[in-house]
């Protein structure tokens, strides 16, 4: 009999004391309606009257499946993003939305799309930090109400049609030759400039050119090959042209 009625005595307890860990929160209803949160720890509830909800306020992921977007210079993609957040407020998670799980995920996708839609394909590849903290900001705005923060979105894979990947590997190698031409026609127009400095000086100065010729014989006279060639200054032949010319008359 006394065993009876500690059996009884621990139900009674198990029924009205309900444990909250330190990650949760407990919402309490009675007769329906909402009479406050409970904290952490061991917590006593009126059976039947009363009812509570433990909410985990942890960190909570939810991976967004790929979406086919069409961008806004009409090229399709698939893309997919996972989401960071957090219950801030209980009470508004449980009263405000069904399932606010499944409410996120569903409201992701749709900010991932209609953000994605407003962007062409280069905006995409090249800011995708940037398009994902514009969805994470206005996914933040319209959770509020549900007492949810979004604390952070990242977009994972952006994957383009195959045919599109061959055009962008074919854009990006035209890039580059074209960037190797341009490089090329640039030092060449600065080797011409250069040459035409070194013409415009050993022209200019007193003897330039004939050091030049005498360092040009020198670096012939250290060739092993058994071909000779001397070089005359041009004043040296303007010369000798001049004296056949007198010849003639």
């Amino acid at each position: 009999m006394f065993g009876y009625i500690i059996g009884i005595g621990l139900i009674l307890f198990f029924s009205i004391i309900k444990q909250v860990n330190q990650y949760q929160r407990g919402v309490v209803f009675t007769l329906g309606k909402f009479t406050g949160t409970r904290m952490p720890g061991w917590r006593p509830i009126i059976p039947v009257i009363q009812k509570m909800y433990k909410v985990d306020i942890r960190t909570k992921t939810v991976d967004v499946p790929n979406q086919e977007v069409i961008t806004r210079d009409n090229i399709p993609v698939q893309i997919n993003a996972v989401v960071y957040y957090k219950i801030m407020d209980a009470p508004k998670s449980i009263i405000e939305v069904e399932d606010f799980r499944y409410a996120v995920s569903q409201l992701a996708q749709t900010s991932m799309r209609n953000s994605v839609g407003e962007r062409t394909l280069d905006e995409l590849l090249q800011k995708r930090n940037e398009i994902a903290e514009t969805i994470k900001q206005g996914l933040d705005v319209k959770t509020d109400p549900w007492g949810i923060d979004v604390e952070m979105l990242e977009l994972k894979d952006v994957i383009i049609p195959d045919n599109l990947k061959r055009t962008i590997s074919k854009e990006a190698e035209a890039e580059r030759e074209k960037r190797a031409v341009i490089i090329k026609a640039q030092g060449d127009k600065e080797a011409a400039h250069n040459l035409a400095e070194a013409a415009h000086t050993l022209n200019t100065t007193p003897g330039a050119m004939h050091l030049r010729t005498l360092q040009a014989v020198n670096d012939l006279s250290s060739d092993q090959s058994n071909t000779t060639i001397w070089m005359l200054p041009v004043e040296v032949l303007d010369a000798v042209k001049g004296v056949a010319d007198s010849l003639k008359k």
